[in-house]
């Protein structure tokens, strides 16, 4: 009997889950890829962020494989007969020119990413987790939970999210743990909300209700069904999450609160090259740009996303 009940349970819930084709045939995924190819910024935004992705990983694999020595080199190493240099074709280590210590900025903002996208990712990703919980059981229960949960996300979102991030790494010291944890905690309570948000709109659907009534756990429907539905919005705010993380990271460091030199983070280059813009443009230029083009390029991926998962938009 009770495995019949299961059966049951699962073919009611994905038959009601079915009904959320499209009359063309295409799964609701199927749609939003369609949507998206056909935003030429957006895939050219994902492509940039391949490629910093590509990178990251590159620069990892070439730590491990000289077991830092290149990384000691070419990237802390000092050159100091070569500092300030100007950009020049002469080498793949002048393209960017040098810092103030004769280090190779284009090397340095190419490792730079590795921190930037494993700060913002990891951010994002805890605060998804976390928040996302939090969130599903706002949602699905409300009631005194939700009140709750929701009172204290209230009052995090109510303290200034740079002010908040300032008073943890002031409070802890500067370390890329207790950066994390500074970026971290102000993110959960906007992950709640829009998770909150998402599963209350989709709790009370005629396919969740079958589910019930087939005798799955709460537990099954809200991991099972419930957030699978809510994907894209989570998908989207994370997406846009990581682009303010990199500012948030980068602004930190700037402020001396962040990654701390040599380590080749961008916000600290612009940090330790504030004092050198006059006599070498480049020094401070090149960091901005890399800040810029991905920020820019995963706001133009999450505006993408957005608009190719939106299921009012007609094709």
């Amino acid at each position: 009997m009770r495995g019949d009940t299961v059966t049951t349970e699962t073919k009611t819930l994905k038959t009601a889950a079915a009904l959320c084709e499209d009359g063309s045939g295409r799964t609701l995924w199927q749609e939003m890829r369609r949507r998206f190819k056909k935003n030429r910024m957006a895939v050219v935004a994902l492509c940039v962020l391949s490629l910093l992705l590509l990178i990251s990983v590159s620069t990892l694999i070439v730590d491990v494989a000289t077991e830092k020595a290149f990384y000691k080199t070419y990237i802390v190493g000092q050159d100091m007969p070569n500092k300030l240099k100007a950009p020049s074709l002469e080498s793949v280590r002048d393209l960017f020119g040098r810092d103030e210590f004769g280090r190779s900025i284009f090397f340095r903002v190419l490792w730079g990413a590795r921190y930037s996208l494993f700060i913002g990712i990891s951010t994002v990703g805890v605060a998804v987790l976390a928040g996302g919980i939090l969130g599903a059981l706002a949602g699905y229960y409300g009631g005194r939970l939700d009140n709750v949960i929701m009172r204290v996300m209230d009052v995090l979102l109510a303290i200034p999210y740079t002010l908040f991030a300032i008073a943890i790494v002031a409070a802890l010291g500067t370390s890329i743990v207790n950066l994390l944890i500074a970026m971290t905690i102000p993110r959960i309570p906007s992950m709640a909300r829009v998770v909150r948000a998402a599963v209350m709109t989709v709790k009370d659907r005629e396919f969740i209700e079958a589910g019930r009534a087939a005798g799955a756990s709460d537990l099954r429907i809200i991991a099972k069904y419930i957030l699978p539905n809510a994907a894209s919005s989570i998908i989207v705010q994370a997406t846009l999450s990581v682009a303010q993380c990199i500012l948030g990271i980068a602004a930190l460091s700037y402020l001396s609160l962040g990654v701390k030199p040599p380590l080749p983070e961008w916000g600290a280059m612009l940090t330790s090259a504030k004092s050198f813009f006059r006599d070498a443009w480049h020094i401070t230029v090149f960091p901005g740009l890399a800040i810029t083009v991905s920020v820019l390029s995963l706001n133009i991926f999450g505006d993408g996303l957005r608009d190719a998962l939106d299921p009012k938009q007609k094709r």
